[in-house]
């Protein structure tokens, strides 16, 4: 497999990024639209960073939907070990092939016959590089992983290959489209950095959200969108434990129509908080400022 195949770009041209995740439901501007060509067309890791909810992960679902890429999901999380992420023996099925050997093998005979593909369990790490067709691998919330964890995808990610001793080197055929997203909770390494393009979202424009309720909830009207999109950004606006994501806001807008409400007034806000505001706290706190009804 030559250089350009392991290359071989998604897309054409930042337009038609934007075009095909619109049409799979991932409305983009102009930034995301060419952050995304950049990372496909020079196959560098995107690290997608900003605010819990802003559509971090779903850009990397987006762009396997849009692609017909598999999705391969990597869900990093405190203690995330070499084991989980990249590729582990399955010990087992190793202990009862060795048991069931012949006397007379040698343990050289045995040891060359349980550490094979047979034996081998892929993590999502592993089954990217080596899967041929086209793949996104999405590395969610690195934030949260140890820093042991960024050595081991500088590794991977710095020249597509990770090397089992047992097995060799394994290179990829074909480069997946690597997205990693980070809540900021901690500061990544620059050596990471360095390696990846970088994309900030943050919560979209009014208009912008409007669009994706739109797009995203079909029958409702283009005026109960405009009010839902203004309360739910005066709700970010306040000092909350966890604002409302995108996602939410859609959740609100079907909440609203599977009630048969037209207008999201404060007898409705009141009813429907807890499709946004998961915290007493916020809640509370939101009736109190927008004077809500008991």
């Amino acid at each position: 497999m030559t250089e350009g195949d392991a290359r071989k770009g998604l897309f054409s041209s930042p337009e038609e990024v934007a075009e095909r995740l619109s049409e799979v439901g991932y409305l983009t501007d102009e930034a995301i639209a060419t952050t995304v060509f950049l990372a496909d067309a020079l196959g560098k890791p995107l690290l997608v960073e900003g605010p819990a909810g802003v559509g971090k992960t779903e850009l990397a679902k987006a762009v396997a939907a849009a692609t017909g890429a598999r999705l391969v999901r990597l869900q990093c999380y405190e203690g995330l070990d070499e084991a989980r992420a990249l590729y582990e023996w399955n010990y087992k099925k190793q202990l009862l092939r060795i048991q069931a050997a012949p006397a007379d093998h040698s343990w050289e005979e045995t040891h060359d016959d349980i550490f094979t593909e047979e034996f081998l369990l892929e993590r999502p790490l592993l089954a990217a590089i080596r899967r041929t067709e086209p793949t996104v691998l999405l590395i969610d919330e690195t934030d949260k992983a140890d820093v042991e964890v960024e050595g081991l995808l500088l590794e991977v990610l710095s020249d597509y290959q990770v090397t089992i001793p047992e097995l060799g080197t394994l290179t990829a055929a074909r480069r997946p489209f690597v997205v990693l997203t980070s809540n900021a909770a901690r500061e990544l390494s620059e050596a990471l950095k360095r390696r990846c393009l970088y994309l900030h979202l943050n919560y979209p424009a009014p208009e912008r959200e409007r669009e994706i309720v739109l797009a995203r909830v079909p029958g409702i009207e283009a005026d109960l969108a405009a009010q839902l999109v203004r309360t739910v950004g005066t709700l970010r606006a306040l000092e909350i434990k966890k604002a409302p994501s995108i996602a939410e806001t859609i959740d609100w807008a079907q909440t609203l129509l599977a009630l048969g409400l037209d207008d999201l007034d404060e007898a409705a806000v009141a009813r429907t908080l807890g499709v946004v505001l998961k915290h007493v706290s916020d809640q509370e706190r939101a009736a109190k400022e927008l004077g809500l009804p008991g």
